[in-house]
């Protein structure tokens, strides 16, 4: 991946700028989430997290909602800071996005404990990161 990234980078095309945007998303969303799963079991086995109310699971989801359109924000900011060349906003921007799809996938593993929970967190999780993935220039 890291090799694709950087013949993108490379490259210096549009296209392959939104590729390298688009790779260092999914490195960026993987970094932050991986941890996440062996540490997610560990907290099952140990102390587990469980919703046992709707209005508890709808106050963790409004809640990872809310932390993530935070990061949406801040990652926004970044792509469009003038400060900062065409590709290293770009790629700056993508790589700041991949937070706001890994804050629902972690609150997800904190409760692993309650499969229903951890699944509709981790749906939030893919249509985030679908959302914010980089999209192709015009």
């Amino acid at each position: 991946m890291l090799d694709g990234l950087t013949r993108d980078l490379r490259a210096g095309d549009a296209h392959s700028r939104v590729r390298a945007a688009r790779r260092a998303h999914q490195l960026a969303f993987l970094t932050l989430a991986v941890p996440g799963l062996p540490l997610g079991a560990l907290l099952a086995l140990l102390r587990p997290q469980r919703v046992q109310e709707p209005v508890t699971f709808l106050g963790v989801l409004l809640l990872a909602l809310l932390l993530a359109g935070v990061a949406w924000q801040l990652a926004r900011r970044t792509a469009r800071d003038e400060q900062l060349a065409q590709p290293q906003r770009q790629l700056a921007g993508a790589m700041q996005a991949a937070t706001v799809p890994a804050v629902p996938f972690l609150i997800g593993c904190a409760f692993l404990a309650s499969p229903l929970a951890a699944a509709l967190l981790w749906g939030t999780a893919l249509t985030l990161f679908l959302l914010t993935r980089p999209r192709r220039s015009a």
